[in-house]
């Protein structure tokens, strides 16, 4: 009998899939904006872009941006009782707060 994989971005169906509206390359401003320190940012991935793109457990999750990586941020989250740092590319980061 043949065992399950159990990669990266199993059991992730449907957090990676686009609506069917949304299909396609996500817009150029998403991967120019520039986030400060001390921003606040959810971490909504972004299925068309494979590369830097943090683990699915942390999709929907909102945190605080603490330093810029290279081209990538380092957000600090809340998960359970602990705090961790989540690198991410700007891709898969929304800002959340004023308009």
């Amino acid at each position: 009998m043949a065992k399950r994989s159990k990669g990266y971005r199993s059991k992730s169906r449907r957090k990676l899939t686009k609506h069917v509206r949304e299909r396609g390359l996500s817009p150029v401003s998403r991967v120019i904006q520039e986030l400060g320190p001390g921003k606040k940012v959810a971490i909504i991935l972004d299925p068309s872009v494979a590369k830097g793109q943090p683990h699915p457990r942390y999709h929907g999750r909102t945190g605080v941006i603490q330093e810029r990586c290279g081209r990538a941020y380092v957000v600090e989250i809340k998960d359970g009782g602990s705090i961790k740092k989540v690198i991410s590319r700007p891709e898969h980061l929304r800002t959340v707060g004023a308009r």
